[in-house]
């Protein structure tokens, strides 16, 4: 700027004028040089521990399991096709047995199946999904199994109407991906992250059979039937498309899919492992669980035809 600028340049060569009248002859001063800028510390990574020889162990027993049930044809990820077609009354029935009874009690210790009748169960407001690692999983597979559970979430929210998103802040469905020896350690955080489970479901948590892939625990007020809390665990040994199914099974049992069905087809509520990844199937169970006639709390003999019902409105829609 002009006004600012011409004043001080002027006193500038004042100065500089009465300095030449004098013979003291200054040198030239050189300003010290800043001192170097010290390099910004970068932020911590997530750490990763090696794994135990037993889980170590574990990953090749599982690697092993996917291959022999892929060389049988099974765990597939088509969602069902012409081979496996189903009438709205199968569609019913299925419905009333994998959303109206438990596949375990509630006190379980997860070890012995034992279908019980249960209440229609769901959750009745949004759902905040953290995701969380344990120490012995690598970084590529966090990656990996984020990216996974972030967009199967998005496919339930569409299927139920129940906003879902992942968040870790003040989550209500814990996904878990735990090795064995992050497992193994797990029990106080269980204890913290649902403080009314039961001793038995902590330990068989802790100590959780080879023969059980991943579990699901909800929570429910007193007297309610709509979920509170969810915890999903998956082991981390499993191979990728095991992994894979346990998050379908698992998140979409969170969501109050609760039992397996011998008889359900085609669909990943069944023990035969014949599907790994959600079906077309599975996905009307979602939407006919969260359709506004059904109601949390409902006993089988009360929404059995109202699911019969919207069963042969979906299927006459082309919804198969």
């Amino acid at each position: 700027m002009a006004l600012g600028g011409y004043p001080k340049r002027i006193l500038m060569l004042a100065l500089a004028a009465g300095l030449m009248g004098c013979d003291l002859l200054m040198p030239p001063v050189t300003p010290p040089a800043p001192p170097p800028l010290a390099e910004p510390e970068a932020p911590a990574g997530p750490t990763v521990t090696p794994p135990s020889q037993a889980s170590r162990d574990l990953a090749t027993y599982y690697a092993r399991l996917q291959n022999d049930l892929l060389i049988q044809g099974l765990l597939r990820g088509d969602g069902g096709g012409p081979d496996t077609p189903f009438t709205d009354t199968q569609l019913a029935r299925n419905f009333v047995r994998i959303a109206l009874f438990n596949e375990y009690r509630d006190d379980s210790d997860f070890r012995r199946p034992q279908a019980t009748v249960s209440k229609l169960r769901r959750w009745a407001g949004p759902i905040r999904m953290s995701v969380e690692f344990g120490d012995t999983v690598p970084l590529a597979q966090r990656d990996a199994d984020l990216a996974s559970v972030s967009a199967y979430a998005a496919r339930l929210s569409r299927a139920t109407g129940v906003p879902i998103r992942v968040t870790d802040r003040n989550p209500n469905f814990h996904v878990l991906f735990l090795g064995e020896d992050d497992r193994q350690a797990y029990g106080p955080r269980l204890r913290a992250l649902i403080p009314n489970i039961s001793e038995a479901t902590v330990r068989t948590f802790v100590n959780l059979p080879r023969e059980q892939l991943c579990v699901v625990i909800g929570t429910f007020a007193p007297g309610q039937s709509t979920y509170t809390k969810a915890v999903a665990m998956i082991r981390a040994e499993h191979p990728n498309l095991m992994r894979s199914a346990c998050i379908h099974e698992e998140l979409a049992q969170g969501m109050g899919l609760a039992n397996d069905s011998p008889g359900a087809r085609p669909s990943i509520f069944n023990d035969d492992e014949e599907f790994a990844l959600l079906t077309t199937h599975d996905e009307l169970l979602l939407r006919m669980l969260y359709d506004p006639r059904l109601e949390a709390g409902m006993d089988p003999a009360t929404a059995a035809p109202i699911a019969r019902m919207i069963a042969r409105e979906y299927l006459a829609a082309g919804q198969s």
